[in-house]
């Protein structure tokens, strides 16, 4: 007897299929629309990690995988602005009472968006953003070089370090104010419709009741590292999307039916290291399933391009946009570990027996 999906699964194709796919390329070249943030808010989605006592749902970790396949395969844009959501919510249920309380249940109900400022935690020795103590407060300077949803999101987990060394995480409204201010909107090859921008700080102020985690850097990166040499499950959604493309495409029949099965084991490889109890154990293996997921993904969607000819060129084809949502991929989260892994893996690829070849 077949197992029903989990009902955040059905929720998130219900998104996909009603909302997301059919407006994807309108949103590549136009942006997130606030009608679609709003649909994902209604959805359920944003809860998906968070405790079941702030209204959550504390889903397994296939279901949260799944959905973001489903989301990055219909629009990476729209998934790539609430992904980000997830993080805070996660620091909330670890974090600071006061903030908690506050925050916790709006965000897993989905009455907030919350958007992430804490990439530039990782050029530590470098400090890019420096926060100082202020006024029975905490005062922030500095570049945060990329923040994805502006205009989109509600609330932003803003990171720095202390003069200390210690990371120290705070919640403030996602919005121009004394000390914070926005560059315009940048303009990417691909996740434009992002509304990703830089943000300036020159003496942003926040209360200690805004805090949600302060803690030696070292103790925050010893869980940070290892997170990126998983593969993400957007790779396998943008992936997957791309081979639906050939699908009925009798020229395309063989193609299709030997990426889909790449797929399938890359896939499974990944998620069986996911799932490893101990996320310090067995880096090189999950950089080495990474890059070759990279490999099935970026096959794929050449695939896609190479099959639709020179209608792939417009605009308006899905398989130009799931080729440049792919190469945003390659580099989104990257680290300096992932980097080298990658290029070494590309310096390599092809020779026999090497992890850099897809027949690998």
């Amino acid at each position: 007897m077949t197992t029903p999906p989990h009902p955040l699964v059905t929720a998130a194709g219900r998104l996909a299929a009603e909302v997301l796919a059919p407006r994807a390329e309108r949103v590549d070249q136009e942006g997130v629309p606030a009608s679609s943030i709003e649909a994902v808010k209604r959805s359920g989605l944003l809860g998906v990690s968070a405790p079941v006592a702030y209204g959550g749902s504390a889903a397994p970790a296939a279901v949260v995988r799944r959905t973001a396949e489903i989301l990055a395969g219909a629009c990476c844009s729209t998934w790539f602005v609430q992904t980000q959501h997830h993080t805070p919510v996660l620091t909330l249920a670890k974090g600071e009472l006061a903030v908690r309380e506050r925050l916790l249940g709006p965000l897993a109900s989905g009455e907030l968006l919350s958007g992430v400022a804490y990439a530039q935690l990782r050029a530590y020795p470098r400090v890019p953003v420096r926060v100082t103590r202020e006024r029975g407060g905490w005062r922030f300077d500095g570049t945060v070089p990329w923040y994805t949803g502006w205009g989109l999101n509600d609330v932003m987990l803003l990171a720095g370090v202390t003069d200390a060394d210690e990371a120290l995480f705070a919640f403030t409204e996602a919005r121009e104010q004394p000390g914070l201010r926005p560059s315009p909107p940048m303009r990417l090859a691909a996740l434009t419709a992002s509304r990703t921008v830089s943000l300036e700080l020159d003496g942003l102020w926040l209360p200690d009741d805004a805090v949600a985690l302060r803690t030696p850097y070292e103790t925050w990166a010893v869980t940070d590292r290892p997170k990126n040499t998983n593969a993400s499950p957007a790779v396998f959604g943008i992936t997957a999307s791309a081979l639906d493309l050939l699908d009925g495409d009798p020229a395309a029949k063989e193609t299709e039916q030997v990426l889909r099965a790449r797929l399938d084991e890359v896939r499974q490889q990944a998620y069986e290291l996911a799932d490893h109890p101990v996320p310090t154990e067995r880096i090189e293996e999950r950089l080495a399933v990474k890059t070759r997921a990279y490999d099935v993904m970026r096959a794929a969607t050449t695939a896609a391009v190479v099959a639709g000819g020179g209608r792939a060129m417009d605009l308006g084809s899905p398989a130009q946009r799931l080729a440049r949502e792919g190469m945003f991929l390659l580099v989104q989260g990257q680290t300096a570990q992932v980097r080298a892994a990658h290029l070494g893996a590309l310096g390599s690829f092809g020779s026999p027996g090497s992890s850099g070849s897809l027949s690998s």
